[in-house]
């Protein structure tokens, strides 16, 4: 399982525990199969719930009492959510993503210039035989080129 987190500081009691917790969980958001993960861990998680008043959060982070048990009746990504604590007491609230909102999409990442640089060589050469396919210039290379490199890095088939 993929997760994201981006920036976050958590005040810990003890730093090598903790790692070590936070290691054993990864981090993405499939509530289902997260929530299975971090249980088989051995990490109590509460049930999945979603807020009872219909809305995309709000009071049920304040107020348990609106909160609904079970996913979002209409599975709507941003609506189904779970809870767990860490050793130290740090309550974590998990949010079911299905699809994202605009501007929310997961970019690409590279640890280098040089990584980013022959990941572009690799679509290029890719592209020159897409190009011999079609028999002329291909206009719309710059998304051949992301869809290339967004497949290439997920593992997948890329259209060459």
């Amino acid at each position: 399982m993929s997760m994201k987190l981006e920036v976050l500081v958590v005040p810990v009691s003890d730093v090598d525990r903790a790692k070590k917790f936070y290691e054993k969980l990864g981090f993405r958001l499939d509530i289902d199969a997260t929530r299975a993960e971090f249980l088989s861990q051995g990490v109590a998680v509460s049930e999945v719930f979603h807020d009872a008043g219909g809305g995309l959060g709000g009071g049920f982070y304040a107020d348990p009492k609106a909160r609904a048990p079970g996913p979002d009746p209409e599975r709507r990504s941003y609506a189904s959510y779970a809870t767990f604590s860490d050793p130290d007491g740090n309550v974590w609230l998990l949010q079911e993503i299905n699809k994202r909102q605009p501007g929310r999409v997961d970019a690409p990442a590279f640890a280098s210039a040089s990584e980013l640089a022959s990941a572009l060589r690799r679509a290029e050469a890719a592209h020159g035989k897409h190009e011999a396919k079609l028999g002329k210039r291909d206009k719309n290379w710059p998304d051949w080129y992301a869809d290339y490199m967004l497949r290439e890095q997920a593992g997948e088939e890329s259209a060459a």
